[in-house]
């Protein structure tokens, strides 16, 4: 049996064909998407349980290590782990919120597998958290087909998050690879997220076009220029149909944390003064919402950190709100600030103004929030995304005859209307923003396992 496997930034789904038609699979209750996000009581419990429930046994000598080093730090900490302690989806998000101090909690582990300068340890550990990620996903998929699942097509962007170019995309790849091996998956294929979102639109042209894909996701946005339909659909090798295209590690994890950082963080102190009339340190207040960047993370919750924001707390103007910073930082609470930006940033997409409720803080804060500050707050990265849109034009040397906008952030009416302004009089449509990807990829690996399975490959 074969699946597409999208392995996305904010949440993942899996779906299979049926009488030629692709079938999402259920991973949490009857939600078809389950969040990108893992909680356990320790970060060893992750690599521990791997082997103790999953019998998902280490393949290398550093493997081997990893999980002997998990299991000595959880036996000094006297930890003992059960089935059930790791939790995936809303349930890790809820574990987190409601013991955030005692709760080791990640969210979005691929916006890391690129990430330049990683120690083989670090490398070993993030493999290990795609692994259990991918486990409990085939697990719940296998239990819902009742069938075993051999073989897979894992959508990836055309660049994954990380400064070190083709080596930072072999890299991620190469984790996902070896996870997905680990966890059982026999054959393996990868294809680009916008192409596999442009395969499920294809599907319903009765003519052929050239199509630009503009694929928002939560972690990064890639664009292409592709010729597409009648003609082009059954080529296995559609390397030459694809006229241009640019991706970057910008998406709506980046909107979610400049909103964080703008409208919320003031709250904590920033923008707020000292005593001596100078500004509180930009860093301290982004650091905590910058949920996809590994160093910033590690700086802002480290030891030397708490004393840092503890001598800012004495020479503050206004103490109440660096005292919030202390609490976000000793608590780990960045995850739900970037949390109460996403879900205003929802909302703000329909409505002109919303009450925000910090209630997670022991003193609870209530922020109006407009639309007209969302935009505001959003425009770096926005800017971003649409030079990537122009660019994927501008090396096609063509004019799309229809626009295409997939991604869970492509639901956006704003980023939907800026990308009409930029190019005007071309069509803007849409289909299944979040499920396109994982149709496209269950068509392709039809293509691939339909008839035989091929072997297991790494592009």
């Amino acid at each position: 049996m074969f699946i597409g496997f999208d392995y996305g930034t904010s949440s993942c789904s899996v779906a299979y064909m049926q009488d030629g038609t692709p079938s999402p699979i259920a991973l949490e209750g009857d939600n078809i998407y389950i969040p990108s996000t893992l909680a356990a009581p320790t970060r060893e419990a992750v690599t521990e349980s791997l082997y103790r429930f999953y019998n998902i046994v280490p393949d290398t000598q550093n493997g081997q290590a990893s999980l002997r080093r998990a299991v000595a730090v959880n036996r000094e900490e006297g930890i003992e782990l059960a089935p059930g302690d790791i939790a995936f989806g809303q349930a890790a998000l809820q574990q987190y919120l409601s013991d955030p101090e005692f709760t080791y909690y990640v969210k979005s582990p691929k916006s890391f597998l690129g990430s330049t300068g990683l120690r083989d340890a670090q490398l070993q550990f993030f493999e290990d958290l795609v692994c259990a990620m991918m486990a409990n996903i085939k697990q719940r998929s296998e239990q819902a087909l009742q069938e075993h699942i051999d073989d897979t097509v894992i959508g990836r962007p055309i660049h994954f998050q990380g400064r070190g170019g083709t080596l930072a995309d072999q890299q991620a790849e190469a984790i996902l690879l070896n996870a997905a091996k680990r966890v059982g998956f026999k054959h393996v294929e990868f294809q680009f997220e916008p192409v596999a979102a442009g395969l499920e639109f294809e599907a319903s042209l009765t003519e052929d076009k050239i199509v630009l894909i503009v694929d928002i996701g939560g972690g990064t946005t890639d664009c292409s220029m592709i010729e597409m339909g009648p003609n082009y659909r059954h080529k296995q090798d559609r390397t030459r149909s694809i006229l241009g295209h640019t991706g970057q590690r910008i998406g709506g994890n980046d909107l979610d944390i400049h909103l964080a950082f703008r409208q919320l963080m003031p709250e904590f102190g920033y923008g707020s003064l000292m005593r001596s009339g100078l500004e509180m340190p930009i860093t301290q207040f982004w650091n905590p919402v910058a949920i996809n960047d590994v160093p910033a993370q590690t700086d802002f919750y480290s030891q030397a950190n708490k004393t840092r924001l503890q001598e800012l707390y004495k020479n503050a103007r206004e103490p109440e709100k660096l005292a919030r910073l202390l609490q976000l930082q000793q608590s780990i609470l960045g995850h739900g600030v970037v949390r109460r930006a996403e879900e205003a940033k929802i909302a703000l997409s329909q409505q002109q103004q919303i009450q925000s409720q910090l209630d997670f803080l022991q003193d609870e804060v209530t922020i109006t929030l407009t639309q007209q500050a969302m935009m505001e707050s959003i425009q770096a990265p926005k800017l971003k995304m649409m030079r990537l849109v122009k660019e994927a034009v501008d090396q096609s040397g063509v004019t799309p005859d229809v626009i295409y906008m997939t991604g869970g952030s492509a639901k956006s009416p704003i980023l939907r209307q800026t990308v009409a302004d930029l190019l005007p009089d071309i069509p803007v449509v849409g289909g299944n923003d979040f499920g396109s990807v994982t149709a496209g990829l269950a068509r392709w690996a039809q293509m691939c396992f339909g008839v035989s399975p091929s072997s297991v490959t790494e592009k």
